[in-house]
């Protein structure tokens, strides 16, 4: 039974058109190139194949990709051939997201700007910790259409989503960068620009990948959404172990409705109830996975159902204040979960302020009152606007200042050498 559940490998047409398809990607001059983190074990092996490699090909390049000494280039793939790294070189890329622009904090943050094969920016921040931890906040889409009010990559629109490929390369680069220097990457969490389950196949496929590839436990990976409630029932059935972020941020209809127009298309009620469903969905699951070890792991399962996390960004003066915190203690009553609270993070398009400690300290304990775990988290990145979408907007806006200025620079030539000529003046 379990060998009729293994992945059966592709028949040799199927072989072969992934071969041809790899080579057609770079047969004509300026067509992209085949991107190594998008390709799978079984095609990469297919191209091997038809290009008369031996098996052991494979390994090695996975090794080159995902080992303790990852290879920065396809030219530092030196446990392979001259002649197959030069093959690869000329049908393939270690990646197609270009570093745009970075910056890092005081307090150790990274943020990196990449611009994808179309021009497109996204954003990325790795996050180190006293522990050790090292975590990855990545982007799914390119701008995001949910219109939450107070986040910058909302105020920035929808453009499109990122492929698979693209989410699971930034992952992959910070992970391969921090092997390089003895390090590991501990845990990923899908909080960068754009809505995750609105790009649901492309996020669960790029976090199976994340798992398998990189070698994360599923436990250390979180998605986090506004309230799809579809895609939090569909999520629930996929059994997967990784973590589910929901962003609240208020505790009734009419005022989640106003910074979060998704609340107007799935309710509190909705989300909360979908909510009770995924919490159930994944104990089911997990039992079932660890039926065979009862002796040994019913408290390890009494203790590792999982839980929501929900996400509450403190406004000063809007949502930080005990009666709020009450209302939202009411709301989760009898739901496993754990709120985690983030002082706003300020942006342009937005005239919030976070909110102090002091009332970021009460609200937590009012909702501990309501039998509700919350933590304050520490803000991370401040000074060089780590926030999810700040540095894309920004980069954004300066560029289309700088098209503006040279357009206009270029429209006053264009008189003044008009007037010169008229005057029988040269204007070279």
């Amino acid at each position: 039974a379990r060998a009729s559940a293994l992945p059966m490998p592709p028949p040799p047409a199927v072989r072969l058109r992934l071969a041809r398809a790899l080579t057609a990607m770079s047969a004509a001059g300026g067509e992209r190139k085949a991107n190594l983190y998008g390709l799978r074990d079984e095609q990469l092996e297919a191209v091997l194949k038809d290009w008369g490699q031996p098996k052991f090909r494979l390994k090695q390049i996975r090794d080159c990709l995902y080992g303790d000494t990852p290879a920065a280039d396809i030219d530092a793939m030196h446990t392979l051939p001259k002649a197959l790294r030069a093959r690869l070189r000329e049908h393939a890329t270690l990646g197609e997201l270009g570093v745009e622009f970075e910056q890092q904090s005081k307090d150790g943050t990274q943020k990196r700007l990449w611009r994808c094969h179309d021009g497109s920016l996204i954003e990325s921040v790795l996050m180190p910790y006293d522990d050790r931890r090292r975590t990855a906040c990545i982007s799914s889409q390119v701008g995001c259409a949910m219109g939450c009010t107070f986040c910058a990559t909302g105020q920035m629109g929808f453009r499109r989503d990122l492929s698979e490929a693209e989410i699971f390369e930034q992952a992959a680069r910070f992970s391969s960068e921090l092997r390089a220097r003895g390090e590991r990457l501990s845990n990923v969490v899908f909080m960068g620009m754009g809505e995750p389950f609105r790009n649901y196949d492309a996020v669960v496929g790029a976090a199976r990948r994340i798992m398998d590839e990189l070698g994360i436990g599923a436990r250390h990976l979180t998605i986090s959404t506004v309230g799809l409630a579809p895609q939090i029932r569909r999520f629930a059935e996929e059994g997967l172990e990784v973590g589910l972020a929901i962003s609240l941020h208020e505790a009734d209809d009419v005022a989640r409705s106003a910074i979060m127009p998704v609340n107007r298309r799935y309710d509190l009620d909705e989300l909360i109830g979908v909510c009770h469903y995924y919490v159930g969905r994944s104990i089911f699951f997990f039992q079932q996975a660890c039926f065979l070890f009862v002796g040994a792991c019913h408290y390890y399962v009494e203790r590792s159902g999982r839980r929501l996390t929900f996400e509450w960004a403190l406004i000063a003066g809007r949502n930080d204040d005990a009666a709020t915190a009450r209302r939202l203690g009411k709301l989760l009553r009898g739901l496993k979960c754990h709120v985690n609270l983030i002082p706003l993070n300020p942006t342009q398009g937005f005239d919030g302020a976070p909110a102090s400690l002091p009332d970021a300290r009460e609200f937590v304990e009012v909702l501990g009152r309501s039998g509700i775990p919350a933590t304050v988290r520490v803000r991370r990145g401040i000074d060089i606007d780590a926030g999810c979408g700040q540095l894309a907007e920004a980069s954004s806006k300066e560029k289309a200042k700088e098209r503006l200025r040279r357009r206009g620079e270029r429209a006053g030539e264009r008189p003044e050498k008009a007037g010169a000529e008229s005057r029988g003046e040269r204007t070279e």
